[in-house]
């Protein structure tokens, strides 16, 4: 059922089925609650990511005559208030927020639309992402993937039975899509396609038939195509990630230093502190990129180290997903789970030269504030979903075992048998 309660095992009135004994805890990995292993992939990710911030970001803030510690603060700042909505998230109802998912998704776009305003939004490397003060910034296009997660976990669920009518699948296409074009308008095509991806994965998680995939799938490559099509900078951008050699000192220059980072720093790498691409060759070493200088100071051993946490993130948000006690809780962390995957795929991607420059941060990882609380709170969300699983079995269990004993005990007598209906007590 969709958002229902699971139904009460009944009681056993003569002959109780025979029951299997619960598993006993023990020193098998498959015993550990996924949302502990999330919990504790979390927390190693954030704690590397401030490390690593400052690793990045220190060196050349020195040189400019800036304060090293800068952004380490900031980011300091911004992994507490990060680990706040998470524990928080963690306590809330699903249904609630299910609940909230239209508001969110109203306010998100007025403020993608307002982001764009001049004297607004806030332009920085030739984007206008940002809506904010000071250091007190945000960016409307995270939220906004958080939002339409809650609002489809809904929707779908809601319309379940009606998936295969092209009319139902017309709400969230015309969402999607228009959430898509006001953030590449920014522009950030590489959040529009995670939004778009993380849409599409939601949609198949809720059985929608391949003809309506399709038609979804194929408005959404005509999007894209048409958003690379009208700016020359991205025609340009994708084929220096087809060979960035050819152009290695302007279009393909990011991708050449990030290679050039991670292959310097070989399998121990060169010594936490100690990587120079960070400092007068790759851009955007402590955002976009902060997994070249993790290559490059902590090697192939580092590397595969950060990888390893994500993959542990994204494992234990599908089991989460898979033991959800209905349709709209079994979206919503799918949803979740397929947030983090796919930006770290496309993160990862652009890192290795495997996928165009679109100037996604690593989910935990990468500066930035807006970033990190989305993820905290996907993650605080899926670890609520996966205590409320976990106690829900724990309870039916307990009325299950429960049935091991007759339903009519005999409370005077001492051989534990009912007394007939016309019997007398003894």
């Amino acid at each position: 059922m969709c958002g229902g309660e699971s139904l009460p095992v009944p009681l056993a009135s003569a002959a109780p089925p025979r029951t299997r004994a619960p598993r006993k805890r023990g020193g098998t990995g498959s015993d550990i609650a996924p949302e502990a292993i999330l919990t504790i992939s979390l927390l190693m990710l954030i704690c590397i990511g401030v490390v690593m911030v400052y690793s990045a970001s220190s060196a050349a803030a020195l040189l400019s005559d800036e304060s090293p510690q800068g952004l380490l603060v900031r980011q300091g700042i911004y992994a507490v208030i990060g680990l706040i909505v998470f524990a928080a998230c963690a306590r809330l109802s699903p249904s609630r927020l299910v609940a909230i998912g239209k508001p969110a998704m109203i306010v998100s776009i007025a403020a993608l639309v307002v982001v764009l305003m001049p004297g607004i939004g806030i332009m920085a490397n030739g984007s206008r992402r940002w809506i904010g003060a000071g250091p007190v910034q945000v960016q409307p296009a995270e939220f906004a993937k958080l939002a339409i997660i809650l609002w489809l976990a809904g929707y779908l669920c809601k319309n379940a039975g009606r998936l295969d009518e092209m009319k139902t699948m017309r709400v969230p296409l015309i969402a999607m899509m228009a959430m898509a074009v006001l953030i590449v308008v920014e522009p950030d095509l590489g959040t529009s396609v995670v939004l778009v991806g993380v849409a599409l994965t939601m949609i198949v998680i809720a059985g929608a038939p391949a003809r309506i995939l399709g038609i979804i799938t194929a408005g959404a490559v005509a999007l894209g195509a048409l958003g690379i099509a009208i700016a020359p900078y991205r025609r340009e951008r994708l084929m220096s990630f087809l060979d960035p050699w050819a152009d290695a000192k302007d279009t393909g220059y990011q991708i050449v230093q990030a290679k050039l980072a991670i292959g310097s720093g070989g399998v121990s790498g060169t010594g936490l502190g100690n990587g120079l691409q960070k400092v007068f060759y790759l851009p955007e070493a402590h955002t976009d990129m902060i997994m070249a200088t993790v290559g490059e100071e902590l090697g192939l051993i580092g590397f595969l180290g950060v990888i390893a946490l994500v993959g542990a993130v994204v494992w234990s948000g599908y089991r989460i997903a898979l033991s959800a006690p209905d349709q709209r809780q079994r979206l919503l962390a799918g949803g979740l789970t397929s947030l983090i995957g796919i930006q770290a795929i496309v993160n990862l991607g652009a890192v290795l030269g495997m996928l165009p420059v679109t100037g996604v941060p690593l989910p935990f990882m990468s500066y930035g504030g807006s970033s990190l609380v989305v993820f905290a709170a996907a993650s605080g969300i899926l670890v609520g979903i996966g205590r409320r699983s976990r106690a829900r079995r724990s309870r039916n269990l307990t009325v299950v075992r429960s049935g091991d004993e007759p339903a009519h005990r005999d409370r005077g007598g001492r051989d534990g048998r009912a007394h007939h209906a016309g019997a007398r007590a003894g």
